[in-house]
Parts: C-alpha cells; sequence; structure tokens
C-alpha cells in the first residue's frame, strides 16, 4: 500500500531524515519508533504532504505522491492525527466528525444554501455515518457536547474518528497513547484493532513500547534521521543495536 524509497528530508542544510526506505503492506499495523529528534514526524508530514522530500519518493497503492497537495493525498485515502489534539474544541463532538466527511459530499454551494432535497439527503446520510463512528469509541451519547469538554482520553478517540470518517485506507497516528492512563491504553489497542479488521491499513508513532510492542506487526527503527532495524516487534526487542539507541534497560520497555 505504502512504499518510501530513499526519503531524505533536509533543513537548513541540517539532515532530519536520511535514505530511508520501508514498506507498509495493505491490512497490517505497522510501528515506527525512535527517540525524539529520530525524525519520526517528519516522515508523517512528507507522507501526508505537508512537506516534500530533498530526495527520494513516496508511492501509495503505486502512485507517486510526494509532491502532492495534503488535500489532494487526503482524497487518495491517507489521513492522520497529530501528536496534540488538533479539534474543532468550540463545535460539538458530532459536528467534529461530520466535518471530516464534508469534504467528500457532492452537494454545491447554492445547493446547501437553498436546503434542497438533495443536500438534505446527503447531510443526513453524513450524520447516520458519523453517528457509527462515535458508537465505535463509545462515543455516540455524547454528541451534543462541546468538543474541549470532553476528558483527554476521549478526545483522542475523538480525533481518530474524525480521520475514520474521512474514509481512509492508510490511517497514519502520531502518538496517539500520549496523555492515557494504563486502562485507556489497553483500550485504546482494541479500538485499533477493530480499525485493522475494518481493512484500514495502520501506521503509527508511539513511544509506549508496551503499546507498540502489542499492537503492531512490523516495526520500523529510526535514530538520527536513519532506518537502524525493522521487523516484528520479537526481532526488534531483541536487536542490541536498538536497545542501545532506544529501548534501553527491560525495565525502561514498560514490561
Amino acid at each position: 500500500m505504502l512504499r518510501l524509497n530513499n526519503v531524505t528530508k533536509k533543513f537548513s542544510g541540517l539532515f532530519a531524515l536520511t535514505d530511508v526506505s520501508f514498506e507498509v503492506k495493505d491490512s497490517v499495523i505497522k510501528g515506527i519508533i525512535g527517540p525524539n529528534g529520530a525524525g519520526k514526524t517528519t516522515l508523517f508530514n512528507i507522507i501526508t504532504g505537508v512537506f516534500p522530500p530533498t530526495h527520494g519518493n513516496v508511492l501509495f497503492k503505486g502512485t507517486d505522491i510526494s509532491r502532492k497537495r495534503s488535500d489532494e493525498i487526503a482524497r487518495m485515502g491517507v489521513s492522520r492525527t497529530f501528536q496534540q489534539t488538533y479539534l474543532f474544541k468550540s463545535l460539538t463532538v458530532l459536528e467534529n466528525v461530520m466535518l471530516g466527511r464534508h469534504y467528500r459530499t457532492r452537494s454545491e454551494f447554492f445547493s446547501c444554501g437553498l436546503r434542497l432535497p438533495s443536500a438534505r439527503r446527503e447531510e443526513k446520510l453524513i450524520r447516520e455515518q458519523a453517528m457509527e463512528y462515535l458508537d465505535l469509541f463509545g462515543l455516540a451519547d455524547k454528541r451534543d457536547r462541546i468538543a474541549n469538554r470532553l476528558p483527554m482520553g476521549e478526545q483522542r478517540y475523538l480525533e481518530v474518528a474524525r480521520a475514520l470518517a474521512t474514509g481512509p485506507s492508510l490511517l497514519i497516528l502520531d502518538e496517539p497513547t500520549s496523555g492515557l492512563n494504563e486502562s485507556e491504553r489497553e483500550e485504546f489497542r482494541d479500538h485499533v484493532f477493530k480499525i485493522r479488521d475494518m481493512g484500514i491499513t495502520v501506521l503509527v508513532i508511539e513511544h509506549h513500547m508496551k503499546f507498540i510492542m502489542e499492537v503492531c506487526h512490523e516495526i520500523v527503527v529510526l535514530n538520527f534521521g536513519g532506518k537502524i532495524a525493522e521487523g516484528p516487534p520479537e526481532e526488534i526487542q531483541a536487536s542490541e543495536q536498538v536497545i542501545e539507541a532506544y529501548l534501553g534497560v527491560e525495565e525502561d520497555i514498560g514490561y
């Protein structure tokens, strides 16, 4: 589904990424780990069109998306969340998720403004689809609550629900369990499996090692902008190079 070929990114003479290559197969959960400053979020920004790579390219379903805009990439089926939750906090929970779906609507400006039957039917469908995603995360009964009044864990869930509402085939999660307690992480882990079972491929950055080892089929490890390892969780845990660069001693892993 996704392939990165020798992706390099340079900012003002400094290399944030250097010759990073890997692929993400369809309907898997793949993790990206590494210490702070390893280039993980830069990598996500390149995949989602925030900025282009200096060298190399990114292929999504065989199409080069390296120079495409973020909105074009989203329309192709790539959606993401962020390290810090970005919600329309003055809107309701339901309205946030509906906004995620609106960019796929076909009704024109005048149809919506005049509330023509076609526009009303489409709005009704969007509302029903948004409720399905809220129900997935247990937020349906809070649909009319203002988003900024939700606790942090539920704001995280809401952001993922909105991302799913765009209809992605690839969902990119940037530190999704940040700020969650242990029970919330376990619940979120189950949600990630549900998303995978929906046929959606997941690419995730995460610092919590227990979470990443439990959910991922494969893991890529970055350090100083380069890939130092790639493989299944048990292989990554056993790698001396990875342990030295990032994981540390066993008690630091979270087991």
